[in-house]
């Protein structure tokens, strides 16, 4: 769909598992925060952070109007965090899609917790009633010690206050944790403040990655001393520890991306010791559980 449609992209372009059927539309290139030492998505040289020039998002929504407007059920707003730009911008953005792309149902974006700091809850309501649905928080840990160690550039209170403000504002969040990402010393605690924030602002939705390295680890390592990778029953015992501290009155829980060994979906809490099974069994007895193949897992 990339090269039918009359919009300038820049690649590598990344978009989250669940929106593979959106026309993706970049209204930013790259991330803005863009030092966080696990992330390997915006640090080639073309996706330097900037804002796209508005009026060539404008025209690009027109145009894609005029080619396959009737087609375009969901929009994802790209690239990093599209929610940097000004609350004017947005709407200009999103009142756009509604008149030229009228098939549309659900827009959606990654979300930086920082760039939440300067919007209130009232602009946040403007733009879910101009139709933004969705905002992907990738909040990554819920521990302060892991997040200063990978650069994050968050704490605990500042990615809760981001998502009670879009939970506020009636944007379903999805947020995303890394499984692996504290290393065998802080797995404990990672795992425990990362419940501890998800129980306070109870998301939507909630997925797992685990943390990974295509081009190598020697930036995150570089930050981050001590750290190695979790072994595979590490990996599961985190998990297990992460769902034993879980308290989700009705979460969507996915953890079912290609970087996952262990294939997990559910509804927290209606799931919860289900899912806690699954796992477990995995701990128990890994020849007989169903976990995918180290060759599927390419990233």
């Amino acid at each position: 769909m990339l090269s039918t449609i009359p919009i300038r992209y820049v690649e590598p372009v990344y978009r989250p598992p669940s929106e593979a059927e959106s026309l993706i539309l970049p209204i930013t290139d790259g991330c803005s925060w863009n030092h966080c030492t696990f992330c390997e998505m915006y640090t080639a040289p073309q996706k330097r952070f900037r804002a796209r020039d508005a009026d060539e998002v404008l025209e690009s929504v027109r145009r894609t109007g005029e080619s396959v407007g009737g087609e375009v059920r969901r929009v994802f707003l790209a690239d990093g965090d599209a929610l940097v730009l000004p609350t004017r911008r947005l709407l200009e953005v999103l009142n756009a899609i509604r008149v030229h792309l009228p098939a549309v149902r659900r827009v959606s974006t990654y979300c930086l917790p920082r760039n939440l700091r300067r919007k209130s809850v009232d602009e946040l309501r403007e733009l879910a009633a101009a139709g933004l649905s969705i905002a992907y928080v990738g909040a990554e840990s819920g521990d302060d010690e892991v997040l200063e160690r990978v650069n994050k550039g968050e704490t605990f209170e500042s990615t809760r206050a981001a998502l009670d403000k879009l939970g506020a504002a009636g944007i379903t969040r999805s947020v995303m944790i890394l499984n692996g990402l504290a290393g065998p010393d802080l797995s404990w605690r990672h795992a425990e403040n990362s419940a501890r924030l998800l129980n306070a602002t109870q998301p939507e939705y909630l997925a797992t990655l685990v943390v990974s390295f295509p081009l190598g680890e020697e930036r995150f390592r570089g930050g981050f001393p001590g750290w190695r990778p979790l072994s595979l029953r590490e990996l599961f015992l985190e998990m297990e520890r992460l769902l034993e501290h879980l308290e989700l009155r009705r979460t969507v829980f996915r953890s079912d991306h290609a970087s996952n060994w262990l294939i997990l979906k559910g509804t927290l809490g209606a799931d919860k010791e289900r899912l806690l099974g699954q796992v477990r069994q995995a701990l128990a007895d890994p020849a007989s559980a169903p976990l995918r193949p180290a060759w599927a897992r390419g990233l």
